[in-house]
């Protein structure tokens, strides 16, 4: 059995990667607050660089996998981090728009890279019984990195430079994960597939603390025998049900974004404030809240997901999304929300993290965008002392100026009943608890476990791909679609699509729970 100290130690450096994807990922939006000031960016410009980091992504995972299946695992995740180190080191010292984008793109490879090998890496090391718990880290570390990102967004935000400071946090931790990686052993399936079986048995010993792993081996052996001759074209041919596996990969991954995970969360502060959380509030609770809250509820989903099953798992996050997606709907179905000028600077993934004030002007010209920022400085500088005298000040100029305002969505309507401002509070962070336990870990868990080892590391590649890929085209249209067709209705499409996925669970996701993936793989071929 062995789910020894080693395999532990081994499957927790591999999931750093986790730990620095999610710091990149929540990490933009305080940064570009600076930068955007230091640069003088325009909205454009903005959306720009946090789409580089998407892109990169896109690109690494369309290549990625073959890098994986062919150079292995482990070597994987060793370039991955040292180019994210790299990446780092490009942005810190100098301050120009197209340095920062060449630094974004290449973390964007980097930790889409990572993110697929160190699944893959953790799910070969680890025993059956184990597995969930140990791929499941990865995705712990995930939010536990958003949550650390926006605790540096705050600590650096009123440091001259801060985002320099933000940027160069993971490049200690980047350098320590290549380095620890090196001295990890290689994944014992990589090494079986390349015909190094006497290596493979020796990890296999370390790994399972026992002095005979000869039995694993040969399992390992003869599913791989049946499956190394795998070509990409494979993965969309009948054969041992490859292609149904491969839709089914895809459609997960589909849901994952369609259910409107990156959006509502990323404009938390804005859906908030729309319904009467005014702004100090709102931003705070908003990213603290909501980082809090999705690691709090991932602990139990990683902890249990080996007694309970995935399949469960996801069942639940499903149907708890849509019941709060619902109330949302309905609570925001009252209340006007004025998206327009908010500027769309910040990437899907960071959720916001609007400090008080910071609104950048949508109108391009040079001038309103230094009169802008300085409002927005002195306004920061204020509702930190006071929100009230700030909120006033701010509205008077906006009516000196003809009305013209640079705050985003403050009320219009007069005040929002309380019950309703809690409610739609409460069902947001309700939503964010049911993605962590369902949507979030489980699907890239059952990635891991569906496909053939062969080509496991494509295949997950091409699903990551297609994540990437939704995840840009959403986060490029969701204000537009919501100015169109109102917040209230975005909530109700996305419930929609949270009925759809339970549904497609229950049908066609199988229950891998305790299986080993050789168990899995066999049984899906048929």
């Amino acid at each position: 059995s062995g789910c020894g100290t080693f395999t532990f130690l081994s499957s927790a450096i591999a999931a750093i990667s986790g730990l620095l994807m999610g710091y990149e990922l929540g990490l933009i939006s305080g940064a570009l607050l600076q930068i955007s000031s230091i640069l003088a960016l325009s909205c454009k410009e903005q959306e720009i660089i946090v789409s580089s980091l998407l892109f990169g992504a896109l690109f690494a995972s369309l290549t990625g996998g073959f890098l994986i299946d062919r150079f292995g695992r482990r070597l994987a995740i060793i370039i991955a981090s040292s180019l994210l180190v790299l990446g780092s080191l490009i942005l810190l010292p100098y301050e120009s728009y197209e340095i920062l984008i060449v630094g974004r793109t290449a973390i964007g490879i980097s930790i889409s890279l990572s993110s697929i090998a160190t699944c893959v890496y953790i799910a070969e090391i680890a025993p059956q019984h184990r597995r969930g718990l140990l791929v499941s880290l990865n995705e712990l570390m995930i939010v536990i990195g958003i949550l650390l990102a926006y605790i540096s967004n705050y600590a650096f935000a009123s440091i001259s430079h801060g985002w320099k400071y933000m940027f160069g946090l993971v490049i200690p931790l980047g350098a320590l994960q290549a380095i620890a990686m090196y001295f990890l052993p290689p994944s014992p399936r990589f090494l079986v597939m390349k015909k190094n079986d006497e290596a493979a048995r020796q990890v296999l010993e370390r790994l399972r603390e026992t002095s005979d792993a000869t039995q694993e081996l040969t399992v390992i052996k003869s599913s791989l025998k049946d499956e190394h001759q795998y070509s990409f074209l494979d993965l969309f041919r009948s054969k041992n049900n490859m292609r149904a596996r491969m839709l089914v990969g895809l459609t997960l991954v589909f849901f994952v974004q369609t259910t409107g995970q990156p959006n509502i969360l990323f404009y938390a502060s804005t859906v908030l404030k729309s319904v009467g959380f005014q702004s100090n509030e709102a931003a705070s609770l908003a990213s603290t809240g909501v980082g809090v809250v999705k690691v709090v509820s991932t602990v139990p989903a990683t902890v249990f997901v080996d007694q309970v099953g995935s399949k469960t798992f996801l069942c639940i996050g499903s149907s708890v999304m849509a019941v709060s997606l619902v109330t949302m709907g309905l609570v925001n179905r009252n209340t006007p929300v004025n998206f327009t000028s908010v500027c769309r600077s910040q990437s899907p993934e960071d959720f916001i993290l609007q400090r008080p004030g910071n609104f950048t002007i949508t109108n391009g010209s040079l001038k309103d965008l230094l009169a802008s920022m300085a409002s927005t400085e002195r306004l920061s500088f204020d509702a930190q002392r006071s929100p009230d005298v700030a909120w006033t000040r701010e509205l008077n100029r906006t009516a000196l100026e003809g009305g013209k305002s640079t705050t985003g969505s403050y009320m219009e309507s007069g005040e929002v009943p309380v019950l309703l401002k809690w409610l739609s509070l409460a069902s947001l962070l309700v939503y964010v608890a049911a993605f962590s336990i369902g949507l979030g870990p489980m699907s890239w868990l059952v990635l891991s476990e569906i496909f053939p080892g062969g080509i496991r590391g494509r295949a997950m590649a091409l699903t990551s791909s297609m994540n990437w890929g939704i995840n840009l085209l959403i986060s490029l249209t969701f204000l537009t679609v919501t100015e169109l067709i109102g917040l209230a209705w975005v909530c109700f499409i996305y419930t929609m699509m949270s009925l759809a996925s339970l549904a497609f669970v229950i049908v066609f996701i199988p229950e891998t729970k305790g299986c080993s993936l050789e168990q899995i793989s066999m049984e899906l071929a048929k």
